[in-house]
């Protein structure tokens, strides 16, 4: 995928959720919530400061992380739904 994200945006490809429940019920596509956990597929170089430092990012690709429910802008690039984020918008990295 030839996509790179500018200053603090991150590309996130959503894990897949659970397809029954607990109790072994499966789930129907429709009642299905969208998942709010991923995995970084690219990030941008970074934030600025008024100064124009640079900020690193603290995701890098291949992270598993949980971001909220609202978040991002859904893209189809090369036919996969991936999110465009802002990297603030993810609350952690799951280890």
């Amino acid at each position: 995928m030839a996509f790179k994200p500018l200053h603090d945006r991150v590309l996130v490809k959503r894990v897949q959720g659970e397809e029954k429940t607990k109790g072994g019920l499966i789930i129907p596509d429709s009642a299905k919530e969208k998942p709010a956990e991923g995995e970084i597929v690219a990030v941008g170089e970074g934030a600025r400061k008024d100064s124009g430092e640079l900020i690193a990012p603290s995701v890098k690709v291949g992270d598993r992380v949980l971001f909220g429910k609202w978040s991002g802008t859904e893209v189809t690039l090369d036919g996969a739904e991936l999110l465009i984020m802002k990297e603030g918008d993810i609350m952690g990295i799951i280890g």
